[in-house]
């Protein structure tokens, strides 16, 4: 029954235009972005090596590569994905009620609680096909585009480098954490769209919450820093980056196949996990009991 259900929230999830717009969006922004750094990238790449350009010989063509252009991808975009995910997420109960066919699924012989769950499920599969659908773009595109080398990360505080062999289940790694990160939003717009008679209340709140605490995470405000940042779902959010930050020798040289602080990364991931399994559960707790009048 749990799958017959998920199948048809699955159809209506695709079957709307909204869908293949953010897919459609996705596309476009990455295109231009490969073709902004294809005409212009010894620019992009000088500024972030303006200090070291002065003392060193920096490799210019070298560093441009299609793994290089990839993080720059992601640096640039995977910010902006909440709001596509929060379009789809956020409609999912209360654009039944707007359309005044949440009783009649209610009605079905299915529990509350499963019907929560299927559309969940609907919701998740819908991050991780757009995750997919960003990958092939941002990924391979950028191979074809750019080819392959070595992976050159700039950091606050100096570079990191890792070699070609070494790059490519770093990006297998970060994009699934993106897709936990991106299903906590799915999860958060779900359960406002459980307190919502409409479908544009739930995605404005989902997105408000994201820009609040993105902008309380950048003020770095030391109160901030010590209670609400480490605790904060937009700053666990960026965790993906952790897969590209190495751990280094002595003498300064990269250890393949390391990363910096995995112990930052499963805390991070366990945060997020835990805020799905809240954000659920007030869903559930909440649909099970509400007056469904529409």
């Amino acid at each position: 029954m749990f799958l017959t259900l998920l199948r048809i929230e699955l159809y209506k999830v695709f079957k709307r235009p909204r869908t293949f717009i953010a897919f459609g969006a996705i596309a476009m922004i990455v295109l231009l972005v490969q073709l902004a750094l294809k005409v212009n990238g010894r620019d992009f790449i000088q500024l972030y090596t303006d200090n070291q350009s002065e003392t060193f010989d920096i490799p210019y063509d070298k560093i441009m590569n299609g793994y290089f252009v990839c993080v720059a991808v992601l640096h640039m975009i995977l910010i902006h994905v909440p709001l596509l995910v929060a379009l789809i997420a956020g409609d999912m109960i209360s654009g039944e009620a707007n359309l005044g066919t949440l009783r009649l699924l209610a009605g079905k012989p299915v529990t509350r609680t499963q019907l929560v769950l299927a559309k969940f499920s609907a919701s998740t599969v819908y991050v991780i096909l757009l995750l997919i659908w960003m990958a092939l773009f941002a990924l391979l595109g950028s191979i074809l585009l750019f080819g392959k080398g070595d992976l050159v990360v700039f950091r606050e505080n100096g570079i990191d480098q890792m070699r070609s062999f070494d790059v490519v289940w770093r990006f297998f790694a970060a994009f699934i954490y993106a897709a936990l990160a991106l299903t906590v939003i799915a999860a958060m717009a779900l359960m406002f769209s459980c307190f919502s008679e409409n479908s544009l209340g739930p995605i404005v709140a989902t997105v408000c919450v994201v820009i609040v605490f993105t902008i309380v995470q950048q003020l770095k405000v030391p109160l901030f820093e010590r209670t609400i940042n480490p605790w904060s779902f937009t700053t666990h959010m960026l965790g993906w980056k952790g897969f590209f930050y190495v751990e280094k020798t002595a003498e300064g040289a990269t250890i393949d196949r390391s990363v910096e602080n995995p112990a930052a990364l499963i805390r991070s991931g366990l945060i997020l996990m835990g805020y799905i399994v809240l954000f659920l559960l007030i869903s559930i707790r909440y649909f099970k009991r509400k007056d469904i009048l529409s």
